[in-house]
């Protein structure tokens, strides 16, 4: 019996605590007591955006590895250490759009997490970031991980392509497309022409997908950066696979000595198509909308046109334009930033 007094007691208790409780919320409603004392247990979540703007901060995530023109390497400047390109514009743009979003004294400040390419989507998965701008592609299979969500393009056509350095390699590549069309197999001629060269590409961009899925009959050699790739003397490189823009831009004003591969009507070798875009977490709607609205008004207005003429086609200085117009980097993140990497043979 005593087991039985116990459990009816405690019953008792229970319906009495409800009791009181109700009690409580009935007599102190008016002054607003409850919805204070609730919130203090269970305060109001808020969005994104509305975290963004309380915090007047915006974390930002660029790779520690250099895609000019969309990245450059950290320089040192008058002003400090800055880091510039397309894509630093871009932020640039984001974070000018939050401030009149949020309409606050201060304006929104994009804060640069430098950080090896593949973690940007660990750290963004961690919610360490509220997105991540690295000439990122969504249209690539492989390169949607789950959880993360991928904009509209902010550069469209891009697609990947290839450099070399010994023009007999060139020419053995050249001679696989000058076939008649017809029944002419885009990839089958790309495999055939890359069979038992070695190709070196960048651990985790749409190159290394693409390589691992379509070109099994290649050397395939994984490396941390673009940079690596050109400085590796073991294994010997035939090949570098990248995305076009990229390499373009680093074949006529970086590393001279590599040309790009061409098919024989003189256009850019082209394996498959890409468009870049900004990245964040599948998670923050209210985010991927305000980003997508403003990129449909960057491309309306010709602004997105005008930053990729200024960045893929026009001569310039990069480091007047990070005096001018870079982002601070954090003394501390800069030997990470000169760190290239190595390279190694893919298992």
């Amino acid at each position: 019996m005593s087991l039985i007094d116990d459990m009816r007691q405690a019953i008792d208790a229970r319906v009495m605590l409800r009791i009181l409780m109700l009690l409580a919320v009935v007599f102190l409603q008016g002054c607003g007591l409850v919805y204070d004392a609730a919130t203090m247990v269970h305060p109001l979540n808020r969005d994104e955006l509305s975290s963004i703007c309380a915090g007047g901060r915006l974390r930002v995530g660029i790779s520690v590895e250099p895609f000019r023109p969309f990245i450059f390497p950290a320089m040192y400047t008058d002003e400090g250490i800055r880091v510039t390109g397309f894509d630093i514009e871009l932020i640039r743009e984001v974070a000018d759009a939050l401030s009149a979003h949020c309409g606050i004294p201060h304006s929104v400040v994009p804060t640069l997490h430098v950080t090896r390419f593949p973690d940007l989507f660990i750290k963004m998965n961690e919610g360490q970031l509220d997105l991540f701008v690295s000439s990122v592609s969504g249209t690539v299979p492989g390169t949607r991980p789950t959880g993360l969500w991928f904009s509209a393009p902010y550069f469209r056509g891009d697609g990947i392509a290839a450099i070399v350095q010994e023009p007999k390699i060139a020419e053995r590549v050249r001679a696989h497309f000058g076939k008649p069309t017809g029944n002419w197999d885009t990839l089958e001629a790309v495999q055939d022409a890359f069979t038992g060269l070695t190709l070196a590409v960048q651990k985790g961009r749409s190159a290394h997908l693409y390589a691992q899925a379509n070109l099994k009959q290649s050397r395939l050699v994984v490396c941390d950066s673009l940079p690596a790739a050109i400085e590796t003397k073991d294994p010997k490189i035939d090949v570098i696979l990248s995305d076009h823009s990229i390499l373009d831009y680093v074949t006529k004003r970086v590393w001279q000595d590599w040309q790009l591969l061409m098919q024989a009507d003189g256009t850019p070798l082209i394996v498959t198509q890409e468009d870049l875009s900004v990245v964040t977490s599948d998670e923050h709607r209210r985010l991927q909308w305000f980003l997508n609205n403003l990129l449909f008004r960057l491309e309306e207005s010709g602004r997105l046109k005008q930053m990729r003429s200024r960045w893929i086609e026009a001569d310039y200085a990069p480091i007047r334009r990070a005096t001018a117009e870079g982002l601070p980097l954090e003394v501390t993140q800069v030997p990470d930033h000169y760190d290239q990497g190595q390279c190694r043979l893919a298992e």
